[in-house]
């Protein structure tokens, strides 16, 4: 049996990671209502994604992140996670949730508007997200 046969099946819908550690979500991060655009995402996303909050993915130079992770069908088109950083207002929230909506990555492309948002994390963080 491979590595890959081992792991556990990719969930049938994307999953939506928000950092809520070290500097995400804390009042390091000014002006920003924290637990409103986490209700916002969750509400956003309620029977389209699964949301979890994660600790730190350690990205603290960008803040604020959110991981779209495909669907198995998204990855089987090809599509992999998406590392967004300062998500820190309503519209990036309703940005993401309408992309994940219509698909998400690897079944559709992001809103431009998302470009502004999207970094590459180092490989070691990139493992790691893929390892949970």
């Amino acid at each position: 049996m491979s590595r890959r046969d081992r792991r556990a099946p990719s969930p049938p819908r994307p999953t939506v990671s928000v950092c809520r550690g070290c500097c995400c979500g804390t009042p390091k991060i000014e002006g920003v209502d924290h637990a409103g655009l986490l209700a916002a995402v969750r509400g956003s996303l309620d029977g389209i994604a699964t949301v979890r909050v994660v600790d730190c993915l350690d990205a603290c130079d960008q803040a604020d992140v959110v991981v779209v992770q495909p669907s198995a069908d998204g990855r089987r088109a090809g599509g992999r996670p998406v590392w967004l950083g300062l998500v820190n207002d309503t519209e990036a929230v309703a940005d993401i949730a309408g992309w994940v909506a219509a698909g998400g990555p690897g079944l559709v492309d992001p809103p431009g508007i998302l470009d502004l948002y999207e970094f590459r994390p180092s490989r070691r963080v990139r493992q790691e997200l893929a390892e949970d």
